[in-house]
């Protein structure tokens, strides 16, 4: 999405009200608004007629999600920060419940599912089988670390973690794919060493088994459904979430090659655990690189740095200019580093009290861990925090 002008847009609208053409959208005040961006807010009507202009299909589709999401965007921009800060309030009271019945909901299954997926492995003697036991087991494992992880964060001690806790998920998150990428490390080996031994040795289909895995499947299909409607509420939901769409794979696609091995070729079997196995070496892999990125400082999306941004310039008459801005992840949640400019001649207590008010509101946002407000009165300054090698 590109970046939302920092410039008074024209408009037609009257000086003390703007309102969306044919939004049916009630008017915001100019002083709420002064870039007139409610202005810019298109109809749905609007859009529609955008998307059926163009020929391609596929055109009119980005057309139409570019300019949903530019008034989602504009709509966010237009609450206030108290605003925000009471809607995410709300939101985690209402979804507290949601939270628990999936953390712990997992956390039974996983246990109940793991002890019957190892009967089916041992029972059937199938690899494949066996690849689906090992993630099987390791997933309540997992479940109470991340549990583990999750409470650590909340309560970390602030003398020893002056930073916050939040990191702490994070590093359960790496360990957990790396255990499972290390595990599958093992069943390629004994999957290799299977397909190069040659074993023609005929097995008949043990159907307890395949009704086991088959529980298994629909368990986590249920489980997967679930989590998908609350992922983005939190960031140990969207694990397990990620957790049950690889487990459906596993589960599908090993009861599909240990049925073949034991009906149709015998190297279908062992062929099935290696493919399982190396596919989650590289979904655990991806998850593993995304949560680096994270304790890495990858820069937050364009939209919250916006939305901080144009909260900032408003937050008081007082602050002149924003020479600069930065929102970066440490861990989950995002720090927040601003400089803001005002005039030379202002009493130290009053560019005290407005830049404290504004990192104190800052913090309150969701997901944002830290923010830092350094204020200055002028912007010809070589940039700051910036090493010349």
């Amino acid at each position: 999405m590109e970046s939302l002008p920092l410039e008074p847009l024209p408009s037609d609208a009257p000086a003390g009200n703007t309102e969306a053409p044919g939004s049916g959208r009630s008017s915001v005040s100019n002083d709420a608004d002064p870039l007139l961006l409610a202005s810019r807010l298109q109809s749905e009507e609007h859009i529609q007629n955008l998307r059926s202009r163009k020929k391609k299909r596929k055109q009119g589709k980005i057309v139409g999600q570019f300019y949903e999401k530019q008034n989602k965007q504009i709509e966010s921009l237009l609450l206030t920060m108290d605003q925000h800060i009471e809607i995410a309030q709300e939101e985690e009271d209402t979804n507290r419940l949601a939270i628990k019945i999936a953390i712990y909901g997992s956390l039974a299954a996983n246990s109940v599912l793991g002890a019957l997926q190892i009967y089916a492995a041992v029972s059937s003697l199938s690899l494949s089988f066996f690849a689906t036991a090992i993630d099987a087991v390791f997933d309540p494992l997992a479940n109470l670390v991340l549990n583990y992880c999750h409470r650590k964060a909340i309560s970390a001690d602030p003398r020893r973690y002056p930073s916050g806790g939040s990191r702490l998920e994070t590093i359960g998150d790496i360990v957990y794919a790396s255990a499972m990428g290390s595990v599958s490390v093992v069943l390629i080996a004994f999957s290799i060493q299977d397909l190069a031994r040659g074993t023609t040795s005929d097995k008949s289909i043990h159907i307890p088994a395949v009704v086991v895995v088959g529980f298994a499947f629909l368990t986590k299909l249920v489980l997967f459904i679930y989590c998908f409607s609350i992922r983005s509420k939190n960031s140990q939901v969207r694990v397990l979430w990620e957790d049950h769409r690889n487990d459906l794979f596993i589960n599908g696609f090993g009861i599909l090659t240990a049925s073949a091995g034991a009906k149709l070729r015998w190297w279908i079997d062992p062929l099935g655990a290696l493919l399982i196995s190396v596919a989650l070496i590289i979904v655990w892999g991806r998850t593993i690189y995304r949560q680096f990125l994270l304790l890495a400082g990858i820069s937050a999306p364009l939209q919250f740095h916006q939305f901080v941004l144009y909260k900032a310039m408003l937050f008081a008459d007082d602050i002149k200019q924003i020479d600069s801005c930065s929102v970066y992840h440490a861990g989950p949640d995002y720090v927040v580093e601003i400089d803001i400019v005002m005039d030379a001649e202002t009493p130290l207590w009053k560019a005290h009290d407005i830049s404290q008010a504004l990192q104190d509101k800052i913090e309150q946002l969701p997901n944002v861990g830290r923010a830092y407000v350094h204020v200055d009165h002028e912007i010809s300054h070589k940039p700051e925090h910036r090493k010349v090698k």
